[in-house]
């Protein structure tokens, strides 16, 4: 007989979660239920991010290609036929195309999604090193500059965690040069960022297992 698998923890569901999540593979039931948790819960929103900076270097193996220009061929099969007559019917073709024109401006405008506002953190600590941090929710990025000290010394790394009110820190990823920007789920106001100093690679746990040199909040940021 054998014995039963103990259940994945909570915390391990919500990781493979957020990884599929990351990779679209969910339905749109599913999706829809990770994007409320991720506008409600600061820590699936930086598990989040953290799957997708994680899978953001899949994307190189697949160049941009130019889509080809199919407009000559369209009007070449639209517009074959005989055109007589055609010129008569232009004004109210114009009219027609202008109002056609009018209403796609307009619904255009009504679902484009109202910009959100960055929020932005300074970060500081023992005064070994600071950053400046930019979070473009609209965009998905967050900018980390280096403002004050040096990069990580040999055999070592720095690390960019985000800690939400639950007080569980989730890797955002090393910080490899003095600006730096990657690609981020949304985290909300409120969300702590952290600087620790790991070993070559980063930390071995899913914790910070170096000594924290830098935090910060994210605040809106001033118009």
């Amino acid at each position: 007989m054998t014995t039963p698998e103990p259940p994945i923890p909570a915390r391990d569901e919500d990781d493979l979660l957020a990884a599929e999540y990351a990779l679209g593979v969910l339905d749109r039931a599913e999706r829809a239920r990770v994007e409320m948790r991720i506008r409600r819960e600061p820590v699936m929103a930086a598990r989040v991010a953290a799957w997708e900076m994680r899978l953001a270097p899949l994307n190189a193996d697949y160049p941009e290609v130019r889509a080809p220009n199919l407009l000559p061929r369209i009007e070449r099969r639209l517009f074959a036929a005989e055109r007589r007559g055609w010129l008569a019917l232009l004004p109210g073709f114009v009219a027609g195309a202008a109002s056609a024109a009018a209403l796609a401006v307009v619904l255009a405008l009504a679902v484009l999604p109202t910009p959100v506002p960055p929020l932005t953190a300074t970060l500081a600590g023992d005064g070994s090193v600071a950053f400046a941090a930019r979070l473009d929710p609209t965009r998905g990025t967050l900018r980390l500059i280096r403002t004050a000290g040096e990069a990580a010394p040999p055999g070592r790394d720095l690390q960019l965690w985000a800690i939400g009110p639950e007080g569980v820190p989730v890797s955002l990823g090393l910080i490899a040069a003095a600006d730096t920007l990657r690609p981020v789920a949304a985290l909300p106001a409120g969300v702590v960022l952290a600087v620790s100093l790991e070993p070559a690679g980063g930390s071995p746990e899913v914790v910070p297992t170096g000594p924290v040199l830098a935090t910060g909040t994210l605040t809106a940021a001033e118009r």
